[in-house]
């Protein structure tokens, strides 16, 4: 058993080093190995009172003798009964804290796959419903640009709670000794008094591992949907510069005469760029699939397993699969194969990424890459020489979906599909699935223009910005009117969504990246044909948005009330 000897801030230099040798005299006699780091530590034996510096020790299991004469006199009884003594050890707070102001203090985290709009969103909520309240808040966000208003080691100390509002796997170890709640974006922006309720009520001590080879605990599992979406939203960035460098390339390409044909060809340089970032894709996605499920170890087998997806033509199905497996192989070595303590710190550097790479690796070779390549590339053919009366059914199951839950996991299964075929240089359903993700936002701005009468002033000026957000395709800008009337927001939005995606089909649209909405259109060859595209965006929103403006019920605004 390891052990690891720290000192309170009261015991004095000299009483706390003579307990700290009695007490190494004492492991050695037990054949206890005394380590110079917690993190290496099975227990930890704190002795004298007072708060503890070594902040390496926060969420961890702790052992506190208060009295040093208990040290001298029992030392080794100490020694044997810290393992079942040990409590977990939780942060004290620098500044002032909900007990010494009576203003409750939270700060919370907010990420989702994409890191542009749920995240943000999710993060004003939170900060809105606690100024209500007239508690102090403050939300670190974790969207595509990195970290955003980053929280200071005094600020999280201080927190009373912490609201890790993520649909993604994020670091937390910072949080650790801390009451932590966690929840999904979705909740937090949409029923943001009920989770600070339940903030307080279930928030649990973090405890992060020990290391990070070590399987996550059990409070800190994900859903496979979950794995997925990390994945995604690693990839995603590369799918973006991949899609518009290959459509700058064909904005500088030219027409050459291939086998009697005159075609356009992209230019060679920028095409090259373009390809290798695509290439990385899957390697990306079934990476962080297998790292969200068995952190770092899993990282390795799960490049090297969407590599080969790439190689044997197994594509983004492939690597998906092969993401799962090589996470989850991962984590079964992890966790029970059993090596002497001496090899112990070799598992996560050496010994797991050595057997899960290589099993990995010919698993995908041997077992799953043929009939996955088989699988993908049918699908491929059938998506390419579809007919118009399929491409209009796919298409608007895909617009539908886009508009049923707004961000949400039926949204995110579209956009997946989407982005994953682009990969396999599949344009045509992203086109669907962008298009149709416009039309929520759009149609609720329009609709706020149409019947201003019938919406309050703060739904006006949300419609306006409803507007801005789906011309970014973003569709969570319809959030707050789906909220507040779901039954009559949602089937217009998903009508209008089916027919924007049925149409852009229709007209044989394709679409090079996965975001930008109509910004993206500024770069020539990204959307084709852009008149087709454009008009089925249109179309669709204009149903969606005079649908809900004749049958939305007026508000009752606070004069009438009163009359």
């Amino acid at each position: 058993m390891n052990i690891y000897i720290v000192e309170g801030s009261n015991t004095g230099p000299v009483n706390g080093r003579l307990a700290k040798a009695e007490l190494i005299l004492a492991a050695n006699a037990l054949n206890l190995n005394v380590v110079e780091n917690a993190a290496n530590a099975d227990v930890i034996v704190a002795v004298g009172t007072g708060s503890i510096a070594d902040t390496s020790v926060m969420g961890k299991k702790v052992y506190v003798v208060e009295d040093i004469d208990d040290v001298f006199a029992n030392s080794k009884q100490i020694l044997n009964d810290a393992p079942n003594k040990a409590k977990v050890y939780e942060q004290t707070a620098t500044t002032a804290s909900a007990s010494a102001t009576g203003i409750k203090r939270i700060v919370a985290v907010t990420a989702c796959p994409t890191g542009v709009a749920h995240t943000f969103m999710a993060a004003e909520a939170i900060e809105e419903e606690a100024k209500k309240r007239g508690w102090w808040c403050k939300v670190e966000t974790r969207g595509s640009v990195g970290v955003g208003n980053e929280l200071t080691p005094e600020e999280v100390a201080s927190a009373d709670v912490v609201i890790a509002a993520c649909d993604i796997d994020v670091d937390l170890s910072k949080f650790a000794g801390k009451k932590l709640y966690r929840t999904k974006t979705g909740p937090a922006l949409k029923k943001t008094a009920q989770e600070l309720d339940k903030a307080f009520e279930e928030a649990t001590i973090y405890q992060p591992t020990t290391n990070t080879s070590s399987a996550k605990s059990s409070n800190e599992k994900k859903s496979v949907y979950k794995h997925l979406l990390t994945g995604v939203s690693y990839m995603l960035p590369m799918v973006v510069a991949g899609g518009l460098i290959i459509a700058l390339s064909f904005a500088f390409g030219s027409f050459e005469i291939v086998d009697g044909v005159q075609k356009l060809i992209g230019e060679p340089h920028l095409a090259q760029i373009g390809g290798l970032a695509f290439s990385l894709m899957v390697p990306l996605l079934s990476g962080y699939i297998a790292y969200s499920i068995a952190d770092r170890p899993g990282l390795a087998p799960g490049l090297v397993g969407g590599l080969l997806a790439v190689s044997t033509g197994a594509g983004f199905l492939g690597g998906i699969i092969i993401g799962y497996f090589a996470g989850y192989l991962a984590l079964l070595i992890t966790r029970y194969l059993p090596l002497p303590k001496t090899l112990e710190a070799l598992k996560p550097i050496l010994i797991v990424p050595l057997l899960a790479t290589l099993v990995t690796g010919l698993v995908m070779q041997f077992i799953v890459g043929t009939p996955i390549a088989w699988l993908m590339n049918a699908l491929t053919e059938w998506l390419k020489s579809m007919g118009t009366a399929n491409a209009v059914i796919l298409g608007a199951i895909l617009g539908g979906m886009m508009c049923t839950d707004m961000g949400g996991p039926i949204n995110k299964v579209a956009y997946a599909f989407g982005t994953g075929l682009i990969s396999a240089q599949v344009y045509a359903p992203m086109a669907a699935v962008m298009a149709g993700g416009m039309v929520p936002p759009l149609a609720m701005g329009l609709a706020t223009l149409i019947a201003r009468k019938k919406f309050a002033k703060a739904e006006q000026e949300s419609g306006k910005a409803s507007l801005v957000l789906g011309l970014c395709f973003i569709s969570e800008g319809a959030i707050p009117f789906a909220a507040r009337d779901p039954l009559r927001v949602i089937p217009c939005c998903i009508i209008g969504g089916a027919i924007t995606g049925g149409m852009a089909l229709a007209f044989g649209s394709e679409l090079m990246t996965p975001h930008g909405g109509l910004f993206a259109l500024a770069i020539p060859g990204v959307v084709k044909p852009v008149g087709g595209y454009l008009l089925s965006i249109l179309v669709g929103s204009v149903i969606a948005g005079v649908v809900y403006a004749v049958i939305k019920k007026p508000e009752v605004v606070a004069e009438e009330v009163t009359q």
